[in-house]
């Protein structure tokens, strides 16, 4: 699998044999936690259209993701996240359910709702922040 840094707000991840590798198309463009978010969700999406693609006899050698995000206006989050999916030997019949089971990702769902996240401090005397 090879994730590549298409932007600072964007990312394709492709099916690739053998270990993970993360590119940029320059040195100066950085892997930031933003993008390591939308490749979690590219990863995770790919995983589950692998696993139904398999049961369907379908290859996902061909298979491009892409996933754009936008932020939200004075603050540094997620306003949106697009994403993608390029699978040229997918039939147009077979599209609809793909695009069902890419919903069906975890970290597509945990996005989709509200998460409550505590930080706590260990070993140190401290409030909780919420």
């Amino acid at each position: 699998m090879k994730i590549t840094l298409t932007g600072e707000e964007s990312l394709r991840l492709e099916a690739e044999p053998g270990m993970l590798t993360i590119e940029a198309p320059t040195s100066d463009r950085s892997y930031s936690p933003f993008h390591m978010l939308g490749s979690g969700l590219a990863a995770c999406t790919f995983s589950v259209l692998q696993s139904w693609a398999s049961n369907k006899d379908l290859h996902v050698d061909d298979l491009k993701i892409d996933v754009a995000w936008k932020f939200a206006e004075g603050e540094h989050r997620f306003a949106s996240v697009n994403v993608k999916l390029d699978w040229p030997s997918l039939s147009a019949e077979l599209w609809p359910r793909a695009l069902r089971a890419a919903h069906v990702c975890g970290v597509h769902q945990t996005l989709t709702h509200t998460v409550p996240i505590s930080v706590e401090a260990v070993g140190a005397q401290s409030v909780a922040i919420e």
